[in-house]
């Protein structure tokens, strides 16, 4: 686990300004990588090539960038590469030696041998970075779910990359200014895949490979998908379902068990939900010693879920570190900080307070936990996938107006793409128009000419989507959004890397996923009980409580349920958002804001004010990254 930075540009062979321009870019991920720096230098090709790492695996040989004998070829991996003994055993028997006896050091050899395909041998969450001096070919991967992050930006001379986009904005050769096509985005939630909140910086999609070469003077690439969560075009409805229990039982285990593996303690993340106490109880089994697990409590019985999360680690025997947060942790400097780190707006303040959650592994001296992301995604576990095949419930709960619409929406790019308008994109469709009151003139024009829903949508394989389930259709749309686009980034990697914490979720091994695409719609979701399959092969292991328990909303509180959390907003909007702040970003207008916001703390209705907290986070996060990243005021001190 680590940070990768670097840049092709053939025209700076000046080895004295490319270590000045790779020193910066490195010095804003000492995060993500405070045991060692490395760096290596291609003079003649105008390559710099670095690296900040955490040491997790291989402590003391780990070291990179990594090299070939002949230094012709420089890999940097950020990530964990798992099963990765066998896999220095067979290059052994293939006469190829490692360098070094870390995970990532078995990159190298795979790709001398199996060239562009070496990334098919490679299990776990990784992204990496090759260059190769012979072939004039550098390469950018990134794994199945994008669990990893890996961004780039090209110049008429150059290429740029990092593990985060403050470390592209490092560099001499990008200017650095906020997208507004983004900033709509980001209003309405949901980013186009593969973008950034800033103007010409983009991600490298989960799955994807670009490759990038030198022909003649010109730097050109070639993007390639070389994973994709596949659905099949039809299920057998007449399966047994106990083949799939135990099938899924089988590969939860071994991920698991895979993950736990570690030069370092691995504890887990718990919350009160299937998946986190279902990591627990399996790792409770697969060690020897109690495991470490880390809650998160609010102050807010609507929200708050500690209690099943301690009843399980009572049950497991778990040594449990249960961490209360409150309006005084969730605003103010922590949300700022939280957002430096995310680098893009986030419409619920969970990310602050798993920024806070990896502080606190960090301080009980553990760099690694097991999570649970990514089995709702598998398993059909939220309620707007049940929706979408089985229809609306009565009762939305704290869901409406987050992440259920409490009315339908329908858009045509969604309906050629699905056949109809996946219930997850619905609430922020209606939170698009509601964000609409609060533009600026200019991106109200903007608007007009620019579809961002549409947008979203035309990123989407309709050769994934076509002829498959409704249930599959809405699993895979979402996953390739909303999955990497918000619960990996600002809800995961971002701010536990924020605190130099690695988090493994073992849910998103490929091979549970790949298993999970082949279970019929019936049994992911049966008799109405969303992850059925999941919660009958962990039934043993969870509590009754859980096990009989519906879908519960993990989010923070928002500002409107609690008077002090209303203030500790308002603060941070009179000291951020003022008229001057507000011109100069030309995103929202200041009249209409700040009536908008008054209006939103007399908000009565429950779904309205949830999406008012939503905007009002939105807005201001997006003149926080403004006030950072354009106009230099950096990471906020505590």
């Amino acid at each position: 686990m680590c940070g990768i930075a670097g840049f092709w540009n053939p025209s700076l062979r000046h080895e004295g300004r490319m270590r000045e321009a790779l020193g910066g870019m490195l010095d804003v991920l000492h995060h993500r990588g405070p045991d060692e720096r490395g760096q290596c230098f291609y003079p003649q090709q105008g390559v710099a090539i670095g690296h900040t790492r955490l040491a997790i695996v291989g402590l003391d040989h780990g070291h990179q960038p990594i090299q070939s004998l002949n230094s012709q070829i420089a890999v940097t991996v950020n990530g964990e590469l798992y099963g990765y003994k066998r896999i220095r055993a067979d290059l052994a028997c293939d006469s190829r030696q490692c360098v070094g006896k870390s995970d990532s050091a078995v990159a190298l050899p795979l790709y001398e041998r199996d060239q562009l395909d070496f990334v098919h041998a490679l299990r776990g969450e990784f992204a990496i970075v090759i260059f190769d001096c012979a072939k004039n070919r550098l390469v950018l991967v990134r794994d199945r779910f994008g669990i990893k992050p890996l961004y780039y930006a090209t110049t008429k001379n150059a290429v740029v990359w990092g593990s985060e986009v403050k470390a592209i904005l490092q560099n001499p050769e990008i200017d650095t200014r906020l997208c507004r096509k983004a900033a709509l985005h980001q209003m309405m939630q949901v980013m186009v895949p593969g973008t950034t909140a800033f103007e010409g910086v983009h991600a490298v999609l989960p799955g994807e490979m670009i490759v990038f070469e030198l022909r003649g003077e010109r730097i050109v690439s070639d993007k390639r998908r070389w994973w994709d969560l596949e659905f099949p075009e039809s299920h057998d409805e007449n399966a047994d379902p106990q083949e799939y229990v135990d099938g899924v039982r089988d590969r939860l285990i071994d991920a698991v068990a895979t993950r736990l593996e570690a030069d370092v303690p691995v504890g887990c993340y718990l919350s009160g939900g299937i998946d986190s106490c279902s990591i627990l109880g399996l790792a409770t089994n697969l060690q020897q010693s109690p495991v470490k697990a880390f809650t998160i409590a609010f102050d807010s019985d609507q929200y708050d879920e500690s209690n099943i999360a301690k009843l399980m680690a009572q049950r497991t025997g778990a040594e449990q570190e249960v961490l209360l947060l409150t309006k005084k942790e969730l605003y103010g400097s922590a949300f700022e900080r939280a957002t430096w780190h995310a680098e893009r707006t986030f419409y619920n303040t969970l990310a602050v307070a798993k920024w806070h959650m990896s502080r606190l592994v960090r301080k009980c001296n553990y760099k690694a936990v097991v999570t649970g992301e990514g089995s709702d995604e598998l398993f059909g576990g939220y309620p707007f996938f049940k929706r979408d095949w089985l229809g609306r419930e009565d009762e939305d709960g704290v869901f409406a107006g987050a992440i259920l619409s409490e009315e339908d929406r329908r858009h045509e790019a969604w309906e050629d793409l699905c056949g109809f308008t996946p219930s997850w994109i619905q609430p922020w469709i209606l939170t698009l128009e509601r964000v609409r009151s609060v533009l600026s003139d200019s991106m109200l024009d903007l608007l007009n000419q620019y579809d961002p829903i549409a947008a979203v949508a035309d990123t989407i394989d309709a050769n994934q989507t076509r002829g498959r389930h409704r249930l599959d259709i809405s699993q895979y749309t979402w996953s390739k959004t909303m999955l990497e686009g918000q619960i990996l980034t600002w809800g995961g990697d971002r701010m536990d890397m924020a605190n130099s914490m690695e988090a493994r979720p073992a849910f998103l091994d490929h091979h549970v996923a790949e298993y999970a695409t082949k279970i019929p719609p019936n049994i992911r979701i049966r008799n109405g009980v969303e992850k059925w399959v999941l919660r009958e092969a962990m039934k043993n292991v969870l509590p009754r409580e859980l096990y009989e328990r519906k879908k519960f909303a993990f989010m923070a509180p928002p500002a409107h349920t609690d008077p002090e959390k209303r203030q500790a907003v308002q603060s941070m909007v009179d000291a951020s958002l003022g008229e001057e702040q507000v011109a100069s970003l030309d995103v929202l207008s200041h009249e209409k804001l700040h009536r908008f916001v008054s209006d939103a703390w007399s908000e009565t209705d429950g779904t309205l004010a949830r999406r008012n907290d939503i905007v009002i986070n939105h807005s201001l996060q997006l003149h926080l990254l403004q006030s950072q990243f354009v106009n230099n005021a950096g990471m906020p001190s505590l």
